[in-house]
């Protein structure tokens, strides 16, 4: 670690905030935040937490951007802004992370109460502790140590922790931006702590298209034993998985090492239940396909794929399938290597980890693409054991404390 008498005071003081990380965790983790597609009331017993926290800890008062949304409490959506003044006003450097957590999943795979924070082994297990709790605390605990070390930050400070992540971002960054575009500027650099790898050396700067697809497929239900009298809509969306999973990596099949993992994918996710009874051929099957593509390729290239593989399996099967896009989004502009959010966050990973950071491309989709649309570089980065959706979701103590360094390392500019 580059040695740095200020800052080395502001390490020393986030070393000392462990048991403080641990007990934020436990406090955010037990209010859950789902989004109402998820069957929760949204994010604002969370956000009211967080203004609290702030308030305690003697932050300027946030700012409320709410997203009018009648299912959740309240009937809005809340997007917090925090902001701090630094030694210069030429930019802002943005923090922006989310409030919203995905739902458990089978509880049977947890070995805990999923909203119930343990510590074990020098991990906090526990529903949205690393997605994205982790990206929320750290950079506020870096702020906390700046401030209790009477530094300023060298240039003005942004924290913005938005609502609906996870369901699409149409009550959180995208309303942000549509009822607040004088909020950031293109000179400002912009941070999303909301992927990573273990040793935190990782930069995101670049991210493959996505296409959800749901399909519908309908035959005709009638007794198991008289197959003969219907058409097993189960058999014909088993056959069209098989032959789009076999078309679609077959005709995309370029790789490119810069994104991680290397090709596009394309994989059957979700299944919607269908007959409740062994005995009952269904009439009806209900699947879908979660696409992340190389941005080498159109997004209507592999639509058309799919659409030729839906016909084909209905001329063979007698069936109707139809087909519905959830989820278009085609890969946004690259943030360049060379852009100063990358050198900036590199020089601290390095003063701080001691690691030489590399630049990559991810098959996630992060709102770092909202940004990067809007022609300001953005870049995701953490450091993460990559537990977000898995059951027994843990972030380990030691990430917390220096992601927090290298956030401090990053706001105070040194």
């Amino acid at each position: 670690m580059k040695k740095n008498q200020p800052l080395e005071k502001v390490f020393s003081v986030i070393e000392n905030q462990r048991g403080e990380m641990i007990d934020f965790q436990s406090r955010l983790t037990a209010i859950q935040a789902l989004a109402p597609e998820n069957g929760g009331k949204g994010e604002l017993a969370r956000a009211r937490f967080i203004q609290d926290w702030l308030k305690a800890k003697h932050f300027p008062e946030v700012e409320y951007i709410n997203a009018p949304d009648p299912r959740a409490e309240e009937g809005i959506r809340p997007n917090l802004v925090l902001h701090i003044e630094g030694s210069s006003h030429s930019k802002t450097v943005w923090v922006m992370a989310h409030l919203d957590t995905v739902p458990p999943g089978d509880l049977k795979l947890w070995e805990s109460d999923p909203y119930k924070v343990v510590v074990k082994d020098g991990k906090i297990i526990g529903r949205g502790v690393e997605d994205n709790q982790q990206g929320i605390l750290c950079p506020l605990f870096a702020l906390r140590a700046l401030h209790e070390c009477k530094m300023k930050p060298s240039t003005d400070v942004g924290i913005i922790l938005v609502a609906d992540e996870e369901t699409g971002s149409g009550f959180g960054i995208d309303h942000v931006l549509s009822v607040r575009p004088d909020l950031f500027r293109n000179d400002d650099l912009v941070i999303v702590p909301d992927a990573g790898n273990p040793d935190g050396s990782m930069i995101e700067v670049a991210e493959k298209s996505i296409l959800w697809c749901r399909f519908t497929v309908k035959g005709k239900q009638v007794h198991a034993s008289t197959p003969h009298q219907g058409i097993n809509a189960h058999r014909a969306a088993a056959r069209l998985v098989v032959l789009l999973d076999e078309t679609l990596h077959q005709t995309f099949s370029a790789r490119d090492e810069m994104f991680d993992p290397p090709e596009s994918t394309f994989e059957p996710t979700k299944h919607d239940a269908n007959v409740q009874n062994v005995n009952t051929i269904p009439g009806e099957e209900v699947f879908y396909l979660d696409c992340r593509i190389l941005p080498r390729y159109e997004l209507g290239e592999v639509e058309r794929v799919i659409s030729e593989a839906v016909l084909k399996i209905e001329s063979e099967l007698k069936v109707k399938v139809e087909l519905s896009k959830p989820n278009v989004s085609p890969a946004a502009p690259p943030t360049s290597p060379d852009s100063q959010v990358v050198k900036v966050l590199a020089r601290a990973i390095k003063d701080v980890k001691g690691l030489d950071a590399k630049v990559v491309g991810i098959g996630g989709g992060t709102v770092a693409a909202l940004f990067r649309r809007k022609g300001i570089p953005a870049a995701v980065w953490s450091t993460l054991d990559d537990m977000a959706h898995a059951p027994n979701e843990y972030c380990l103590i030691e990430n917390l404390v220096s992601d927090a360094k290298v956030f401090a390392s990053v706001f105070a500019g040194e």
